[in-house]
Order: structure tokens, then C-alpha cells, then sequence
């Protein structure tokens, strides 16, 4: 230990607080480890201060604004008097604020556990640096999570070009925006926007929109936003912006012009790695990733790394996953590796979409396309969708003869349903043994069980 070194006798040194780095530090803890949290913002990170709990806030507000503009299609009389931002930031900032004020009481109720505010940098296998301060252990875990990319000879400035961190946090509504980029961020955005009033363009240089989706769901989600009147523009390029009297000037590739108040650059999020020492201290990288095995073990034997800043699924409940993965291994107990193909994904655009396991395309490159079985069930044929106005499709993919190795769901509230479509994937299921299962009526649940039903060769509420 150095002059200037705190205690060495900590068992695990987390470097970042967000979403794999608490949650392993809380595991760690109830497993009687000694850790300290290094975190240079606030605890939480991308997921409850920039990410999933602002944006979902959002699209509530611009759920319930959808709502009461079609509320005379239910036979309530409503009369819809705009959006009040000002009103819809409080909302989100309120939600943002109680779970902070949770997680840090939390955190600092454990023992164990000695939280450190301030920017720090790996300066050794086992160190982590803070202002001058050593915090030595006998492992580490990297944790810096991710922020949000720019394409090349893209500026984001803040106000007319902004990134998706602060688009969550505008004190006003555009009357129009072109978003770049179509996934996951992208149609979301896209999708709160337009309940809000604006006048949205996605620009998307894949052929579909949430490209790494089943297609048959990419397409679903196009049918519904050309419904909504969401535009966009598919297999098309940036090529440059320029600032107009009215906002901004957004040219593509193909010579095409969009004009639009602002430009939302969605283009995904790159990991938080230059500068914090980890090429130093000998990590393997590529293109900012730390590079990590299946039990999440850089190549020096000392260090560990979860969450955005691993080439894995940027999603906060991975990253909970894989701090807790980190905290059981480290304690000595035998974990199973993560089956990244079982876990849930949801993109909550209107209309939602929820997913798991291998798309069609995915499961006939494994399976070959003779192995591989589809069945598609339409939303709109259930009671309790009907109560809603919900449309949308369920999809399965089954391996011939074999249990469902993909669920893909596209239609209203569709992230409430996704985790028996999660066990049907994780557990194995055969389309018999779930068919067998009792479904609540009327539920927007019985929907996976009469798609399960169909799959299994005994349909009831579908024509033939």
C-alpha cells in the first residue's frame, strides 16, 4: 500500500455505479465481500438518469396524450388542450428522483459497502485511483457504462442537433424533427414525439426500422407507424446538416432534403473506456469495448467488466445480470454463463414490441431453413384486445419437432407480456406442454397462449 493509498483489505473495487456496477456491489455485499463503489455522476447511471426510466416516463405522458385525444372511441368525451412539457418534465423528474433517493438508501444501508464520489482510473491490476486517492482490492470491476455516438463530421450541439441524453430533457416541443437512426432509441423517441404533436422523420440506413428484430416485426412496426403518419426513410444515409432560419437542413446520400426544427442523432451508444488506464493495465479492447470470456473475465486474471462497456446487449437488466454473475463468481460459487439469446428485449414505441430468443432468419443459420417452424397469431382476435382496440401479432419460432426458440410480439402493453414468452425460451417449452397451460379470459396474456395453442396444432380462436 502507497503513501497515499486507502485500505487495501477490500475485497472487489467496482469502478462505476450504473446498472452493473451497483447491482454487483449489492451482490457482493449480501455475500459477505468487503467492495468499494467509485462513481463520478450520480448512482444509477445511463438507465435512471439518461436512459430507460426518463424515456419510459415520456412515453407514459404520450400514452396518456394518445388516450384522451381517442377517448370518444370508448363513448368518453375528453377535450385534449396540448402537452405541457414543463408539467410532463416535473412528472418524469419526480419518478427519477424517488428511484435515486431508493437506490442511494440502499447502497449506503449496507455495511460493507464504502461508496466514493469522484472520477477514477485503473492504475494497476488491483487499484483504482480517485483525486489522488488509492483504493486497492483484491479484484476489480470495470463499470463505465456507455454514452451516446455521433457519426463523423456530426456535431451535437445541444439545440438544434441533440443526443438522445438530452433529447430526454428539452424544455420544449419541435413542431418537427428528423431522428437518425431507427432502432431501439431512434423509434422510441420518434414514437413519444409524434404522440406530442411533432411532425417526425426517422432516417434509417438499414432496409427496416429496429433492424435487429425479426423482420416479419420490423414490418409491423412499419405498417403501424405509417398509420401514425411517423415518416421515414429506409436504406438511406447521412450525408450532412446545415443550419436553416427554421432549425436545420438534414441531406442524405441519395440527395434527398429534410427540413425540421431539430435532429435528434440516434445512432447508438459507445462504451465510456479512453483515458481510464485500462490499456495500461494491460486489458484487451476493441474499438473501446473491453473485451471479456463468458464468465465475464478480462485476459488480466484481476479484472472483470459488465454492462455497456462489454460488446454484449446494452440493456440495464444485463448489466444487473452480469454485475450479480461477477459478485456470485467472486464469492466462490458456481454461475451459469449468460444465455444472451434468453433475454427479454422491448423496445416501448406505440406499438410496443417484445422479444426473446432467435429471430426466423437467425434460427434457420443455426438450424438450416428445413429445421426451422413459424406460426403467427393476430392479436386482434382476442376479447381482451379487442376491449382495447389493440392490433398487433405474436410470432414463434420453433425448431421442427422442438421446443420454441423464439418469441416475437408486436402490439399494445406488449412489454407486460414478454416474461412467460422469457420462460417459454429459457425453459425449453414445447408447444404442447405451454398449450396446456389455462390462460386467464379476458387477458391480453391469452394471446401467447392461443399463439402456443395454434404452434401445437389445436387453434380455438383462429379461422382458418
Amino acid at each position: 500500500m502507497t503513501e497515499n493509498s486507502a485500505s487495501s483489505a477490500y475485497d472487489v473495487v467496482i469502478l462505476g455505479g450504473g446498472s452493473g456496477g451497483y447491482s454487483c456491489a449489492l451482490r457482493a455485499t449480501q455475500l459477505g465481500l468487503k467492495v468499494v463503489l467509485v462513481e463520478k455522476g450520480r448512482l444509477g447511471g445511463t438507465c435512471l438518469h439518461n436512459g430507460c426510466i426518463p424515456a419510459k416516463a415520456l412515453l407514459h405522458a404520450a400514452e396518456v396524450a394518445d388516450q384522451t385525444r381517442q377517448s370518444e372511441l370508448f363513448g368518453v368525451r375528453t377535450s385534449f388542450q396540448g402537452v405541457d412539457i414543463a408539467g410532463v418534465n416535473s412528472y418524469k423528474d419526480k419518478v427519477i428522483a424517488g428511484l435515486y433517493k431508493g437506490l442511494q438508501g440502499m447502497l449506503r444501508s449496507r455495511e460493507s459497502l464504502t461508496l466514493i464520489q469522484g472520477e477514477g482510473r485503473l492504475v494497476s491490476p488491483t487499484t483504482v485511483e480517485v483525486d489522488g486517492v488509492r483504493y486497492e482490492g483484491r479484484h476489480v470491476v470495470l463499470a463505465t457504462g456507455s454514452v451516446p455516438k455521433s457519426l463523423p463530421g456530426l456535431p451535437i450541439d445541444g439545440d438544434r442537433v441533440v443526443s438522445s441524453d438530452q433529447a430526454l430533457f428539452l424544455d420544449r416541443i419541435p413542431a418537427s424533427a428528423v431522428v437518425l437512426g431507427g432502432g431501439v432509441i431512434g423509434v422510441e423517441l420518434a414514437s413519444a414525439w409524434k404522440s406530442f404533436g411533432v411532425d417526425v422523420t426517422i432516417v434509417e440506413a438499414l432496409p427496416h426500422l429496429v433492424p435487429a428484430e425479426d423482420e416479419d416485426i420490423s414490418k409491423g412496426l412499419e405498417r403501424a407507424f405509417r398509420k401514425r403518419k411517423i415518416k421515414f426513410e429506409l436504406g438511406s444515409r447521412f450525408s450532412g446538416v446545415e443550419y436553416t432560419d427554421g432549425g436545420v437542413r438534414v441531406t442524405l446520400e441519395n440527395g434527398k432534403q429534410l427540413d425540421a426544427e431539430l435532429l435528434l442523432v440516434a445512432v447508438g451508444r459507445g462504451p465510456v473506456s479512453t483515458g481510464l488506464g485500462y490499456e495500461e493495465a494491460g486489458v484487451a479492447m476493441d474499438r473501446g469495448h473491453v473485451l471479456v470470456d463468458e464468465y465475464l473475465r478480462t485476459n488480466v486474471p484481476t479484472i472483470s467488466a459488465v454492462g455497456d462497456l462489454i460488446p454484449t446487449l446494452q440493456l440495464a437488466h444485463v448489466g444487473f445480470a452480469e454485475g450479480i454473475l461477477v459478485a456470485e463468481r467472486l464469492a466462490g460459487l458456481r454461475v451459469p454463463p449468460i444465455d444472451y439469446d434468453g433475454v427479454a428485449r422491448v423496445t416501448y414505441c406505440e406499438p410496443e414490441i417484445a422479444s426473446v430468443g432467435l429471430t426466423e432468419a437467425k434460427a434457420q443459420e443455426q438450424y438450416g431453413s428445413d429445421k426451422v417452424v413459424t406460426s403467427k397469431f393476430n392479436l386482434g382476435s382476442t376479447g381482451k384486445n379487442k376491449i382495447l382496440k389493440a392490433t398487433g401479432e405474436i410470432k414463434l419460432v420453433q425448431v421442427l419437432d422442438g421446443p420454441v426458440i423464439g418469441v416475437h410480439m408486436i402490439g399494445s402493453r406488449m412489454s407486460e407480456q414478454i416474461g412467460e414468452a422469457q420462460l417459454i425460451y429459457n425453459w425449453e417449452a414445447l408447444p404442447a406442454e405451454v398449450a396446456q397451460f389455462i390462460h386467464a379470459h379476458p387477458t391480453q396474456n391469452e394471446a401467447l397462449g392461443e399463439a402456443l395453442m395454434a404452434l401445437a396444432g389445436k387453434p380455438l380462436h383462429v379461422h382458418n
